[in-house]
């Protein structure tokens, strides 16, 4: 199998949907609820390269993983769940010092998954707020969200303080901000297809800028032979 030429890992709190993402998006498909154990990954073809996808476990016990999954990432996908506002808190005060061994010119997207989930409580027959159970009036059997896009951008803007990076020279918090469902496939595709397009020309850069392996034969000089001191 030929090596990756370049990474990507997800990380993000147990049950915010990494895994579920990485399906959808690789598979075309909504699986089963599982937990992924230490790390799995899958490997893209994105133009001429390919670009290996880390899926990371969010448990404690594998915490201690995505610091060694992450090293040499060229992009990171910090994974919440926008209904469950601690799940952004955790990737400030848990995820994000593992991203400490990715590349120094690491992307980083912050995405809010199983937006299918979330929805403003509305009324029928009658104002928002209302008491159910009057005549006509029917409240959604969904929750209501409970982190804002705003939320993710202050974030994305706070990283990129923290890792000491030109605002100016970064991606836009509007572009890296991402609100998904892996179980409709919503912005799963423009989630990963931004990220390939982002990081494609970083890895053809990198590229570039490496030695060069070839060996110019014409170049090397034959050893002069000397002769053998108890032969002359």
């Amino acid at each position: 199998m030929r090596k990756p030429d370049g990474k990507i890992v997800l990380l993000g709190d147990m049950n915010v949907g990494k895994t579920s993402l990485l399906h959808r998006y690789m598979e075309r498909r909504f699986p089963d609820t599982v937990s992924t154990v230490g790390g799995a990954f899958y490997l893209k073809q994105w133009r001429s390269f390919n670009i290996s996808l880390w899926d990371t476990a969010g448990r404690e016990q594998f915490h201690g993983l995505g610091s060694m999954y992450c090293r040499g990432a060229a992009a990171v996908i910090l994974t919440y769940d926008v209904n469950h506002p601690q799940s952004l808190l955790e990737l400030e005060d848990r995820f994000l010092g593992l991203t400490e061994t990715a590349n120094n010119d690491c992307l980083f997207a912050i995405v809010g998954n199983k937006v299918d989930l979330a929805m403003e409580r509305t009324t029928e027959g009658g104002d928002k707020g209302e008491a159910s159970g009057k005549a006509g009036s029917c409240v959604s059997s969904k929750i209501s969200r409970q982190v804002q896009p705003e939320d993710a951008m202050a974030l994305y803007r706070k990283i990129l303080k923290h890792k000491m990076l030109d605002e100016q020279e970064m991606p836009a918090a509007e572009q890296m901000c991402f609100e998904t469902s892996a179980k409709t496939g919503y912005n799963v595709d423009l989630l990963f297809e931004t990220l390939f397009d982002l990081v494609v020309p970083m890895i053809a850069q990198q590229r570039a800028e490496e030695p060069s392996q070839i060996v110019d034969i014409a170049s090397c000089k034959t050893p002069r032979r000397t002769g053998s001191g108890c032969c002359t």
